[in-house]
């Protein structure tokens, strides 16, 4: 396999890790919302499974947008220095959380500031879950193509 190769082929597994962690991420927040609305699952109506298929993929977009730098930093590090450890993508994904949530104090409008200490606790396990899946998805790979474009390639003698 060619060292092109093995790059594109894990930048694909990254982004298809960023795509899951974005999806698991908005996921727990959307389970987090509606618990916290007294929402029970005794109580379903055939619509919130529905509703929960739309707002899934749709507040993951958000998710994915307001994670990407802090998160490509991240998976950088953990690319360069072979991080396979779920622990560190579970506390990676809660400090890009809290990134987000500082650069919105400092950046954001008044009205989308985050205050209440339930919803930054809600947030930053929003951001270890994303960590977590990404682990799952990417993250046990981590430094594979490193190693493998820098390891010495055998003779055919």
């Amino acid at each position: 396999m060619s060292r092109l190769f093995a790059y594109i082929l894990r930048f694909a597994v990254i982004l298809f890790g960023y795509v899951v962690a974005s999806l698991a991420a908005s996921a727990f927040l959307n389970v987090l919302f509606l618990a916290s609305v007294g929402y029970m699952p005794d109580d379903a109506h055939p619509a919130a499974a529905a509703a929960l298929y739309f707002s899934i993929p749709f507040v993951a977009l958000f998710v994915a947008y307001f994670a990407f730098i802090p998160a490509a930093i991240v998976i950088l590090i953990s690319e360069i220095l072979s991080r396979r450890d779920w622990l560190f993508y579970a506390l990676a994904g809660g400090i890009v959380a809290a990134v987000f949530l500082g650069f919105v104090h400092q950046n954001a409008d008044i009205n989308f500031d985050v205050t209440e200490p339930r919803a930054i606790a809600a947030v930053i396990g929003c951001g270890m879950v994303g960590g977590i899946f990404y682990w799952l998805a990417a993250g046990r790979w981590a430094g594979s193509w490193w190693q493998a474009a820098t390891s010495p390639e055998r003779s055919g003698s």
